[in-house]
């Protein structure tokens, strides 16, 4: 790996970070008239820890990490965009990354001005770990990897992944959205021996919060504190502490929604193999399928139509006539499937 500062942009890693009120005090107060905020007690009348520091303690307990290196986001998407805008330079500077993949890594990357490039995975969607590495040069300061991959939903190769962190010397980002519902183990024990990784994960998913838009990255504290340096003072409210705190004490509730997803992930992929428009089931550590049919523009209209909703991912690199089919309930997953399996014609 570079030194951290070689990778960093000369800005923020000079940058002197706003300081909000509850940043400078420490310790035990009962009258708090700092921050302008209105003395009336409604719940929400004060500002929220900008360091979310009871949260981070709750999450640290779970995923058997410290706290100190933990930062969250709103969700997954601001720590991607905050990685644009500590270690790539505007105009300048490149990433790399797998494709297809999740569409937020190029996004931001055309937002803050960076080159983006696409690396096809093989044709079983596997990584190109040699096409990934040759593509890099001098100015590429990030590579991006998803495992389980969106929306081929597979893990990429251990083995592969730990060829990037090793023989690319700049930042790994590993993209572990859907990670609870693999039985492989997250990259989380890794990050002592990688100072240049960041590990994404999120509520969204197995957590069921997806509406509370609270993303974690997990990363070396010098990373983690550029984190703090560049985000928002107070970008994790109240309320999104508060529920996900009351969340996290309900671990055996989501365990068990997770079995159950993953029981109808298997059920739904057995019963679509037997819908005569359905040409592949892909393997999926993630909880949705993707799914090759005979026309999936005809058959995400004759959906729609139905009242089903599915993802139409046919324009989409390697995923021609595919549509990524989200795991529901019982009942939904039926609804699909009998709709599916009377199309004979489509």
């Amino acid at each position: 790996m570079r030194d951290l500062e070689q990778l960093v942009r000369k800005n923020i890693w000079n940058l002197k970070p706003y300081s909000c009120a509850r940043d400078e005090f420490k310790g035990e107060a009962s009258v708090f008239l700092d921050a302008n905020e209105n003395p009336f007690y409604s719940g929400y009348n004060r500002y929220p820890d900008p360091r979310q520091l009871a949260l981070k303690a709750k999450i640290s307990k779970i995923k058997g990490i410290g706290a100190e290196h933990i930062m969250l986001g709103n969700g997954s998407d601001e720590p991607i965009d905050l990685v644009y805008r500590i270690f790539c330079e505007p105009g300048k500077e490149n990433v790399v990354a797998m494709e297809p993949t999740y569409g937020m890594y190029g996004v931001c990357a055309d937002i803050n001005n960076i080159e983006y490039r696409r690396i096809p995975l093989n044709a079983d969607y596997s990584l190109n770990v040699k096409a990934m590495l040759d593509a890099a040069d001098a100015n590429t300061k990030v590579m991006w990897l998803c495992s389980p991959n969106n929306p081929t939903g597979n893990l990429m190769n251990r083995n592969d992944i730990y060829a990037v962190l090793n023989e690319f010397d700049g930042i790994v980002v590993i993209d572990e959205a859907y990670i609870d519902f693999s039985s492989e183990p997250s990259w989380l024990a890794e990050l002592d021996k990688f100072p240049n990784l960041i590990v994404l994960q999120t509520f969204s998913k197995a957590w069921a919060m997806a509406g509370a838009r609270c993303g974690m990255a997990f990363a070396s504290t010098q990373i983690i504190e550029l984190f703090n340096k560049v985000k928002y003072p107070y970008n994790i409210n109240s309320l999104t502490q508060n529920i996900i705190s009351e969340r996290i004490d309900k671990i055996a509730e989501k365990e068990s929604q997770v079995e159950l997803i993953l029981k109808e992930r298997s059920r739904l992929a057995e019963e679509l193999k037997k819908c005569n428009i359905v040409e592949c089931v892909y393997p999926s550590d993630a909880n949705f399928l993707l799914v090759k049919v005979a026309d999936a523009d005809k058959t995400y209209n004759a959906l729609v139509g139905k009242g089903t909703i599915v993802r139409n991912r046919n324009t989409v690199k390697l995923c021609g006539n595919c549509l990524r089919i989200t795991i529901g309930t019982k009942e939904e997953n039926d609804t699909l499937i009998n709709v599916l399996c009377m199309m004979y014609d489509v």
